[in-house]
């Protein structure tokens, strides 16, 4: 067993978090190289970084789940370890704790259940105590101001009330008066624009208590609302760490990167003319009933990208799976380049030239076990069959040009997916749809969870199939993003088409006015 050594017990570090000379290296690469910073306790602070940066790395390395390289070590609290020797049982010991992006949470289960998950679950003459359970659960609740009934199946809540549900999992029970370190990995990445405010709020009051928060987020507006210092990393270096309020997102966007990108020009060449010419319709929606959608009518043209806007649960994703044929639908038709669609049937909407780029690419969108050209045929590898001989030196040859292509950072042409970085594997699904030159583009929150460099190269691709007279289905819960790409939208809200406007109108204001309004039916505009 390793030694721990019991340092720093001044009160300034009795809970910080302080890594030193922090390295990790897999075959081929160096995902962490020298990396040391703190974190004040009591704070809230943003880890940063673009894909591939390091920072899904540290965070492993933190929970145990990966070994660091010898040399450093990582404290905690009055704890230290070296890096090396960090384990999942001593991080818990520690006060770490951690919530993922896959929150690992069980819908069929109660609220109390998924609290208790993992852990001793209190017990009364030899069976589950489960009035105790509850009650506990309820307490851990209403300590972050949870307002969720602990007895409630989680299937019923909110998509933010159940991140907030996974860090009551986390926290240590109201009994255990130890400080914390919660990492929290991308919390709002899956969260509606109000639901994410929700969150932030939550997570405020808890880090006024004392408690410290090292959070991921790509979204720099919600870390300059909300963190208190941010440390920036740069291929697994560490490149700047300092108080929030001593730099600005121009900066920090220069740090991650490596070069300036402009915010302003980016939109500007972004931003659709708004004056397109009219164009043939290719694709026809009448009276769509699929999930929570009743009624939905809806065409776009060539060329022309549509932006479908709604809160989580508004039918967005149902919609693109129906047009896709990967979810049946209940009453209407698809009608594309004037033939109805089989509903259902997937390989009918991928002959007659749709894509869809799905949300959850980890589940549906990549074969982790594959490499990146595997990955990259896998929509139509026929094509690289020549009289039942595969022709592997060609599919290789046609990777390297999409990894050139998409600018996907890879360690080598025939890298495992599972190597890259969640930014670099949403280059892969997208490059495999691009590849086959589609008609129709169904985009299911594209850029979710990528890095800034990452998202502008995704949109630059977006416009380019745009410009070359495919049409795009754009869902996107980033209103910038709509507004940006989007040459006409149309809202979602209970089950309906409640507005749709092109030019103009498409404003945030616009927007906000139709996703946020309560209690309103949908009306078609």
């Amino acid at each position: 067993m390793p030694v721990i050594a019991i340092t720093d017990r001044s009160p300034a570090h009795a809970a910080g978090l302080r890594l030193r000379s922090l390295s990790k290296s897999f075959p081929g690469t160096r995902a962490l190289d020298d990396v040391s910073f703190e974190v004040a306790r009591g704070t809230i602070h943003a880890l940063l970084g673009g894909n591939g940066s390091g920072k899904s790395t540290l965070i492993k390395v933190l929970a145990g789940v990966e070994r660091g390289d010898p040399g450093g070590t990582v404290g905690f609290g009055e704890s230290t370890a070296p890096s090396e020797h960090v384990t999942p049982d001593w991080a818990a010991a520690a006060g770490l704790r951690f919530v993922h992006q896959d929150l690992g949470l069980f819908e069929n289960l109660s609220v109390a259940e998924n609290i208790h998950a993992g852990q001793r679950t209190p017990r009364r003459l030899g069976r589950i105590d489960w009035r105790r359970m509850r009650r506990d659960a309820q307490s851990a609740l209403d300590r972050l101001e949870i307002r969720v009934d602990a007895g409630e199946s989680l299937a019923a809540v909110r998509p933010a009330d159940r991140t907030l549900v996974a860090i009551a999992r986390a926290l240590p029970a109201a009994d255990d008066k130890a400080r914390t370190l919660l990492v929290l990995d991308e919390p709002t990445a899956r969260l509606a624009a109000a639901e994410a405010h929700m969150l932030l709020e939550a997570l405020r009051r808890y880090a006024e208590r004392g408690q410290t928060i090292l959070f991921v987020s790509h979204r720099l507006e919600e870390v300059f609302a909300l963190a208190d210092a941010v440390t920036v990393l740069r291929d697994g270096r560490h490149v700047h760490s300092g108080d929030i309020d001593e730099t600005d997102e121009t900066t920090v966007v220069e740090l991650m990167v490596g070069r300036l990108i402009s915010r302003d020009q980016t939109n500007a060449s972004l931003r659709p003319s708004r004056e397109r010419p009219a164009r043939a319709t290719i694709m026809r929606v009448d009276g769509l009933a699929v999930g929570p959608l009743r009624g939905i009518d809806l065409t776009v043209a060539r060329g022309e990208t549509l932006g479908i806007a709604g809160l989580v649960g508004s039918g967005r994703t149902e919609l693109l799976e129906a047009i896709f044929g990967a979810r049946a639908y209940d009453e209407g038709s698809v009608e594309f380049e004037g033939h109805r669609l089989v509903p259902g049937s997937i390989s009918a909407a991928i002959r007659a030239g749709i894509s869809l780029v799905p949300e959850d690419r980890s589940a549906e969108g990549v074969f982790s076990n594959l490499g990146i050209p595997e990955n990259l045929s896998a929509s139509d590898s026929r094509r690289y069959s020549r009289k039942l001989v595969f022709r592997h030196a060609q599919e290789r040859s046609e990777a390297a040009r999409m990894i050139q292509l998409m600018e996907i950072r890879a360690a080598s042409v025939t890298a495992s997916v599972n190597s890259l970085s969640g930014g670099n594997q949403q280059k892969v699904v997208l490059g495999r749809w691009l590849a086959m030159d589609p008609k129709l583009l169904l985009l299911d929150e594209p850029t979710q969870g990528v890095d800034i460099a990452a998202r502008h190269d995704i949109h630059l691709q977006i416009k380019a199939m745009a410009g070359r007279g495919c049409a795009v289905l754009l869902v996107s819960s980033d209103l910038d993003e709509l507004l940006r790409l989007a040459d006409r939208i149309v809202v979602l809200a209970a089950g309906r088409v409640a507005a749709q406007a092109k030019g103009p109108e498409l404003d945030h204001a616009w927007l906000a006015a139709h996703m946020y309004a309560s209690n309103e039916e949908g009306t078609a505009a």
